[in-house]
């Protein structure tokens, strides 16, 4: 079966919540369930958007980077530690910011739809990062003591969203980024990391559709490492369905927009995901000009033969979000996912 549905990871480089509703709603105006409001201003930082709260919060003290340790994870920016004599129990975490920013987008969202800009059924896709994400934030000394901390911090943030928006309205997406970094290079993490993400799926309410979005990085539209094949994703993919608790509703899968081989996609016939789970690939590429003719075709052809028929339809997205790309082509990139759909949804049969 080929691609029948988009899905977007969640940043676009637009001006604000409302252009990226419109223009989403618009130019993909079918095969997409949920509609992210771009995480634009300090948002489109990703995890940066983090530390500048983080370095305000009493009871916290700065750690500039060690020239020394610029190998270490977060050698290169300052970290946080607790200050002498505070209590970890008694830090005041300020206030995350991501939920104030989503109830914001949601009246417009709610807006655009009664207008009949945005389809009836269409959810609103909040991002969040994970805890994980944040953890190279805090300084070695103090990361065990503040990361599970920060954590309740974090899902205290989804839970005054949760409160306040329709659960017929919201969807949400954990970015798993560094932890993809962490199995990349140090595979024994791999039963952490999938409790970690664990309680992060099962704690919103179980009617509240959570995904989440495997990702390489994007800084500069490069990956912290290219990854040699799926099956580091596929493996994440299925401990996360598996497992006691809650499975996610959906899953996207990076794909570099070269590679269109066979040894890249195999790792597709072991993945155990249930037709409950959607997956998405990246097939949407960045920087099309670069691809030969036929590439997505090729692609294409690959899921359809690799992936096991128990996964159900799977559909398309970027390899990450869109906030990094020039603004001037997130209307291409955005055409694509349209007319990828199209070339398979009216090919000849």
């Amino acid at each position: 079966m080929p691609p029948v549905a988009a899905h977007f990871n969640g940043s676009v480089n637009l001006p604000d919540a409302e252009t990226v509703f419109r223009e989403l709603a618009t130019r993909v105006p079918l095969g997409v369930s949920r509609l992210p409001d771009g995480e634009t201003g300090d948002r489109a930082r990703w995890i940066g958007y983090q530390l500048t709260r983080l370095l305000a919060t009493p009871g916290l003290e700065r750690v500039d980077p060690d020239p020394a340790g610029a190998e270490a994870y977060g050698g290169d920016r300052p970290t946080l530690r607790l200050a002498a004599g505070v209590d970890p129990d008694g830090v005041e975490w300020p206030d995350l910011g991501y939920a104030s920013a989503y109830l914001d987008s949601y009246a417009t969202f709610a807006r655009l739809r009664a207008e009949e800009i945005v389809p009836p059924g269409v959810r609103m896709q909040a991002q969040y990062p994970t805890a994980t994400a944040i953890s190279g934030f805090f300084h070695p000394r103090d990361r065990h003591l503040l990361v599970p901390r920060y954590e309740r911090a974090l899902l205290a943030d989804l839970d005054r969203l949760v409160a306040a928006v329709p659960l017929a309205d919201l969807a949400v997406q954990w970015d798993v980024a560094v932890e993809i970094g962490m199995l990349e290079r140090a595979p024994d993490t791999f039963d952490m990391v999938v409790t970690a993400l664990g309680r992060h799926l099962d704690h919103p309410p179980p009617e509240l559709p959570v995904g989440v979005h495997l990702c390489y990085g994007d800084a500069g539209h490069r990956h912290f490492m290219q990854p040699t094949s799926l099956a580091t994703q596929v493996q994440l993919t299925n401990a996360l369905t598996q497992r006691p608790g809650r499975p996610p509703a959906w899953v996207s899968f990076t794909v570099p927009q070269d590679r269109a081989d066979e040894d890249y996609f195999a790792p597709l016939t072991g993945l155990h995901s249930s037709t409950g789970t959607e997956i998405y690939f990246a097939l949407v590429p960045y920087h099309p000009d670069d691809q030969p003719p036929g590439h997505t075709a090729a692609q294409v052809r690959l899921i359809d033969r690799l992936l096991p028929a128990t996964a159900g339809p799977w559909g398309v997205c970027t390899e990450c979000g869109m906030g990094r790309a020039e603004r001037a082509d997130v209307p291409r990139l955005l055409d694509l996912h349209r007319q990828i759909l199209d070339s398979f949804r009216f090919a000849p049969s």
